[in-house]
C-alpha cells in the first residue's frame, strides 16, 4: 500500500470541520493522515482538538511578520518541512496571498457556506436569506487567486426554511460541510480529482 496521503490544515477558530476531517483519517481504509494544524490565533479552541488527536499543533503569530508576504513564505516553507500534500482550510480567517497561492497549485481547498459562486464572501448565511432564495447548501472547492472563486469540487444542498434564521440555517448547512469535507479530502488522495479549465472532474 502507498503512504497516506499528508494533509495539513489550517484554522482559526472552532475547528468543527477540523473535527471531521480528523474523525475520518482515524479510519484505517482512509488514505489521507492530518500531519499538522496550523492556527493564526493562540487560543483557536481548534488547536485543543488537534492535540486530542495526537496532531502536532503550530500557533503561527501574524504579528512575527511585518507583511503578508512574510507571514505567507513562512507559512509555505513550515507546509514543505512536513511534506504536505494538501493544505485544507477550515474556518482560516486569513486570505492567503498569490504567491503562496501559486506555490500549492490544485492543492488547497477550502470549504464555504453557500453553493458558490452564489454568496462569496463573510456571511454567506445571511446573504442567502437577505435574498430569499429557497435552497442554501455547502460548497468544497479548490483555492485560486480570488475570494471563493475556485473550481468546486462537491456541492450538497440544505432547504431555506420560512422561519429560518441565520443560525439555524448554518447549523443545517455545517453539518453538510462536516459530510463533504472529508469526501473531498478522500477523492483528492485517491487522485480522482482533475481540474480541466474552471471545473473539477471527478474520476471513477
Amino acid at each position: 500500500m502507498s503512504e497516506p496521503l499528508r494533509v495539513a490544515v489550517l484554522v482559526s477558530g472552532r475547528g468543527s470541520n477540523l473535527a471531521a476531517i480528523l474523525e475520518a483519517t482515524r479510519r484505517p481504509d482512509f488514505p489521507a493522515r492530518v500531519v499538522l494544524v496550523v492556527s493564526d490565533r493562540e487560543r483557536a479552541p481548534a488547536l485543543e482538538r488537534a492535540t486530542a488527536h495526537g496532531v502536532p499543533t503550530v500557533f503561527l503569530n501574524p504579528k512575527d511578520f511585518g507583511e503578508r508576504e512574510a507571514y505567507d513564505a513562512a507559512l509555505s516553507r513550515m507546509l514543505a518541512d512536513y511534506q504536505v500534500g494538501l493544505v485544507c482550510l477550515a474556518g482560516f480567517m486569513r486570505i492567503l496571498g498569490r504567491a503562496f497561492v501559486l506555490a500549492w497549485p490544485g492543492r488547497i481547498m477550502n470549504v464555504h457556506p453557500s453553493l458558490l459562486p452564489a454568496f462569496p464572501g463573510l456571511r454567506p448565511q445571511r446573504q442567502a436569506l437577505d435574498n430569499g432564495v429557497k435552497i442554501a447548501g455547502a460548497t468544497v472547492h479548490f483555492v485560486d487567486e480570488g475570494v471563493d472563486t475556485g473550481p468546486i469540487i462537491l456541492q450538497s444542498s440544505v432547504p431555506v426554511e420560512p422561519d429560518d434564521t441565520e443560525e439555524t440555517l448554518a447549523a443545517r448547512i455545517l453539518a453538510e460541510e462536516h459530510r463533504l469535507y472529508p469526501e473531498a479530502v478522500r477523492l483528492f488522495a485517491e487522485g480522482r480529482l482533475r481540474i480541466v479549465g474552471c471545473r473539477v472532474v471527478v474520476e471513477r
